[in-house]
């Protein structure tokens, strides 16, 4: 017992010990110490009175200050350890200490923040404390961070003590009031239109304040406000006006001080005022009801007008449509009693009767305005619709008959379109109420006539407006249908101008989804009959433009399952006319065919049933055809060439690689299980047509007989890198060994490339484990030996290229091995400008495999992380190379960073930024054309950095805006403009020479040249002129 009471009376004195180095000693750290003992028991909170006991009753104010600040800093780390009974002595004690001296407020009001948390708060203290602080408190006259605990308390007791506080009624309110009247502080603003906003959506009592409290918040409407550079707090003036909008536009009571203000600051000169009270009204609709807008919409109606028919800014106009919209809609939402005015009808009426008539002038200045402002006040619900429309839809009918003029009437046409795609929002056209309805014969006459208009332009907007009339169910007759499907062809077909035609096709598109039947049963056969036909009176390239034209047609219009399954017999059907017929050996006929298949594919990929129909159709089509065109080769060299051209092949690629890759695993699996054992095994069962003349292996090493065969591995490549990564492939070990043989041993560039992206693809999605390394072991001791000596080094190159590519993607380790390969062929004089290019490749997204498209795995980041890893090594190479290799590291360097995202860059370009002016200076266009495309960027996200170099920079730039290669010298006039964002004190010694040297290029022979020179001159001349 002695021991213990020794131990107590030890802690005791410690305790002593704190207290006075704290209050008298100035020693901060002493409060944690303290509160540690209060938490691990050490002493109690009521012991701590107690030591304080002195301090709490000494005569000097700043005495008694610290006394209660090392109480309440210790109670804002322990609050949560307080009895019910200790909180209750410490809040009667707190609340005496509000009166005391001002030193000592601070240091009680943090203490009552700490018992604002207390769980076990007693009722009634509450309320007891928010009186003691109302009263007793000048809020006001404290500094920022005591206001700020003062809005801490209340918000604490609001959250949890909320019916408390309403007891009190409007007392509490009017105590705020008088808490926040006067308020400065940003943060303390955020804190305090919170408090508001609570105040009113919890249903606070604001007994007769409404008035007061709408004032002492509407103060500071509109917020101006700048935040000061590096402030920590980060409060922007958006926030701040975010968070007075909430409080202004939470109630309806403030409707009658608010709506006066909000025109009062329609009419600022200010455009952030205007914006932030249009703003505010388009919040405040969504709350408010007629009553509360009833005695000011004409005031806003005519401020609203105003602002649209006579402002300059697209954002002002944007604001006045989107609150009268709001307006439109808050009245179409009041449910309307028997003996009260229909207020939306007579406020439409205003705005019909301010702008209707300027609707009749479409070549005056107020026509547009006034349609918008229309098309605001109709969307916003149907009855507004249909009031609206009902007087100007006839009009607009009316005028459209009376101008001749092609200009007039596509104003005229455009405006009634603006109206009709209003409609779309309410779909289905009722029949009793619509106007659009008793006016289709009138509205259809219209938009046909402007179809067959030689105004291209009016005809766009026909276009559009047939499609917004298709889209309106129920609205256009079957005669109107079939009329439609006419003007479509004979625009898509027979229309000169592409723009006119290109729109018929994407129209037809959209409206063959929702009318397939009708699409079907009379667009695609007179398409197909077209692509048939050859009249004897058109040319060649007629025919051939038409047949195109067919071509991109069927597929436009094949949106619809229903309509791929008539369209891809037809593209099928003309492929084979045209690789057997007189025109075989036009590879552009076979590209176009293939092109439209293409888009049919793209078009199918949502739909697992027409993606199927696609894919089984398709693909065994084209693989048949190619396979028979490969195998006569060698017997008849003129049939079927054009499918064996590069140019047709990579057509193909494209087509059967969209047909697989939104496969189901299922039918993946299914398909593959035919098409790789066609390529390894020459199994051609399920082909159509496949009686071939000989055997297909392209496999074999026949010499060159099989070549034509060997071509077809680009097909293979479509369709097995495009499979999904889950569906495993039969005798993979081996068709990745005849890939890798063939790519090593093939003497044509083609099939060799081909075969190595093949490979290439295979191997990206392959599992990692033992077949795999085996399999890249084997690559590399195919390539090695390759790359080292020989005739085929080029296809080794390439090997090691797209294989390191693959790698690359997935993050396999083998990647740094290889990777360091290329490195060192870039110092070989034979293969180092090809291995240079290489690494564009390696950084590029790939079009036919390795892309995140056809499933292959590619990690994010990767080219982040290849940069790190390998950018040191390409500068340490470029400086112990010699001069003739050189040239190799900075295209390398200028291709990894050209394809590095722009902010991963800007952090490296202190470093990089030497070499990059070294690149400039070599001869070679690639390099100099890829450093341009890299420093463009720099030079407006970088201005600071970019300008220490600005004397290297204009010389550099100037040289090559005469560099024989067009690309060149339009990049290097991109630059040049682009230096006119660098600061203005670094640039203006060079302005009159940079003006003489932009001279030149104003006569370049291409025009490209010469739009870039006059862009780039004209803001050299500004530079330094006022206002800029």
């Amino acid at each position: 017992m002695a021991a213990a009471g020794t131990g107590a009376g030890a802690g005791v004195a410690a305790l002593a010990a704190s207290v006075q180095d704290f209050v008298a000693g100035q020693q901060d750290g002493r409060a944690a110490e303290v509160a540690a003992g209060v938490k691990d028991g050490s002493w109690t909170v009521l012991q701590l009175v107690e030591a304080l006991g002195s301090c709490l009753e000494n005569t000097d104010p700043r005495t008694r200050g610290r006394g209660v600040q090392l109480l309440s800093q210790v109670l804002l780390q322990c609050y949560s350890l307080l009895q019910e009974k200790e909180v209750l002595h410490l809040v009667l004690f707190y609340e005496n200490r509000l009166q005391d001296h001002h030193l000592v407020i601070p240091s009680v009001l943090q203490g009552l923040r700490a018992l604002s948390m207390c769980e076990v708060l007693s009722p009634g203290l509450a309320v007891s404390v928010l009186k003691a602080i109302f009263q007793e408190v000048h809020v006001q006259s404290l500094l920022q961070l005591d206001r700020h605990t003062v809005y801490s308390i209340i918000t604490n007791f609001m959250g949890t003590r909320e019916e408390e506080l309403k007891g009190l009624g409007a007392d509490f309110t009017f105590g705020f009031i008088q808490v926040m009247d006067g308020e400065k502080d940003p943060r303390n603003l955020l804190v305090a239109f919170q408090i508001v906003r609570d105040l009113i959506t919890k249903n606070y009592a604001l007994g007769p304040f409404v008035e007061e409290l709408f004032e002492v918040t509407s103060c500071y409407f509109p917020i101006d406000f700048t935040p000061p550079p590096n402030d920590p707090h980060g409060i922007q003036k958006e926030d701040l006006i975010l968070s007075l909008r909430a409080v202004l536009a939470s109630t309806p009571q403030f409707a009658e001080f608010l709506l006066p203000l909000l025109i009062e600051k329609m009419d600022s000169d200010l455009q952030s005022a205007k914006l932030d009270s249009l703003q505010t009204l388009t919040a405040c609709c969504a709350i408010y009801g007629q009553k509360e807008l009833q005695e000011f919409l004409p005031s806003l109606w005519s401020s609203l007008r105003r602002e649209v028919f006579q402002t300059a800014s697209e954002k002002v106009e944007a604001e006045c449509l989107a609150a009268l919209h709001a307006l439109s809609a808050c009245l179409s939402r009041s449910v309307l009693s028997s003996d009260t005015e229909d207020l939306l009808d007579s406020f439409l009426s205003s705005i019909l009767q301010d702008c209707r008539h300027h609707l009749c002038e479409p070549d005056m200045k107020l026509v547009w305005p006034s349609a918008k402002l229309l098309q605001a006040a109709a969307g916003a619900s149907l009855r507004a619709y249909h009031r609206v429309t009902h007087s100007v839809l006839p009009l607009l009918l009316e005028q459209y008959t009376k101008h001749p003029q092609s200009s007039q009437r596509r104003t005229i046409l455009e405006m009634l379109l603006g109206f009709l795609e209003l409609q779309q929002k309410w779909g289905h056209v009722e029949e009793d109420e619509s106007t659009l309805l008793s006016l289709r014969a009138p509205v259809c006459s219209v938009v046909f006539s402007a179809l067959t208009d030689p105004s291209v332009q009016l005809q766009l907007v026909g276009i559009r407006a047939l499609t917004v009339l298709g889209s309106l169910q129920g609205f256009l007759s079957p005669s109107d249908l079939e009329l439609v499907v006419d003007h479509l062809i004979r625009l898509a077909l027979r229309e000169e101008d592409s723009q006119s035609s290109e729109a018929a096709m994407e129209a037809a598109g959209s409206l063959a989804l929702i009318y397939p039947k009708v699409f079907s049963g009379r667009m695609v056969p007179r398409l197909e009959e077209e692509l048939r036909s050859e009249r004897e009176e058109e040319s060649s390239r007629d025919r051939c433009s038409l047949w195109q034209r067919c071509l991109q047609a069927l597929a436009a219009v094949s949106t619809h399952t229903s309509i791929v399954r008539e369209t891809i017999p037809v593209l099928l059907q003309h492929l084979r006319k045209v690789q057997k017929g007189s025109e075989a050996g036009n590879a552009q006929d076979v590209v176009s065919v293939c092109q439209s298949l293409h888009r049919v594919a793209l078009q199918c990929q949502q739909d697992a049933e027409g993606c199927w129909y696609y894919h089984q159709t398709v693909v065994p089509c084209l693989l048949a055809m190619a396979v028979q065109a490969a195998m006569q080769e060698s017997t008849q060299p003129l049939l079927g060439k054009a499918l064996l051209e590069e140019e047709v092949l990579a057509a193909m690629v494209p087509v059967i690689s969209a047909a697989t890759t939104h496969l189901s695993p299922e039918l993946a699996a299914q398909s593959v299980s035919h098409v790789v054992p066609l390529f390894l095994d020459g199994e051609v069962s399920f082909l159509p047509q496949n009686s071939f003349p000989c055997s297909f292996q392209p496999f074999e090493d026949d010499g060159e007989c099989l070549e034509a065969q060997r071509r077809l591995v680009a097909l293979l490549m479509a369709f097995v890198c495009s499979l999904p990564r889950n569906v495993a492939i039969p005798q993979q070990e081996r068709l990745l060994r005849e890939l890798l043989a063939l790519s090593c041993s093939c003497n044509c560039p083609f099939t060799a490339t081909t075969a190595a992206k093949c490979f290439a693809g295979l191997v990206n999605k392959h599992p990692a484990g033992q077949q795999l390394d085996e399999i890249l072991q084997l690559a590399v001791n195919r390539m090695e030996p390759g790359l080292a000596e020989g005739p085929r080094r080029t296809q080794a190159l390439t090997l090691l290229l797209w294989v390191t590519k693959a790698l690359v993607l997935r993050y396999h380790p083998l990647s740094s091995r290889l990777t360091d390969k290329l490195l060192d062929l870039l110092g070989d004089t034979e293969l180092g400008p090809a291995a240079a290019d290489g690494f564009s490749l390696l950084m590029a997204e790939s079009p036919d495999v390795l892309h995140k498209g056809c499933h292959a795995d590619v990690r994010i980041m990767f080219r982040q992380r290849f940069f790190t890893d390998n950018v040191p090594k390409l500068v340490q190479g470029f400086h112990g190379a010699g001069p003739d290799v050189k040239a190799n590291y900075l295209k390398a360097l200028s291709h990894v960073l050209n394809h590095l995202p722009k902010p991963v860059l800007v952090t490296e370009l202190p470093t990089l930024l030497s070499l990059l002016l070294e690149a400039l200076s070599c001869s070679d266009r690639v390099v100099q054309l890829s450093t341009l495309s890299c420093l463009q960027p720099l030079l407006l996200e970088a201005p600071q950095i970019m300008s220490l170099h600005v004397d290297t920079l204009v010389t550099k730039f100037l040289s090559l805006t005469s560099s024989p290669t067009m690309a060149v010298r339009i990049a290097a006039l991109r630059c040049a403009h682009a230096l006119t964002s660098l600061p203005l004190t670094a640039l203006l010694p060079y302005k009159a020479r940079v003006i003489r040297a932009l001279a030149k290029p104003l006569d370049d022979k291409k025009r490209l040249v010469r739009k870039e020179a006059v862009a780039a001159r004209g803001e050299w001349f500004l530079l330094g002129s006022p206002g800029r």
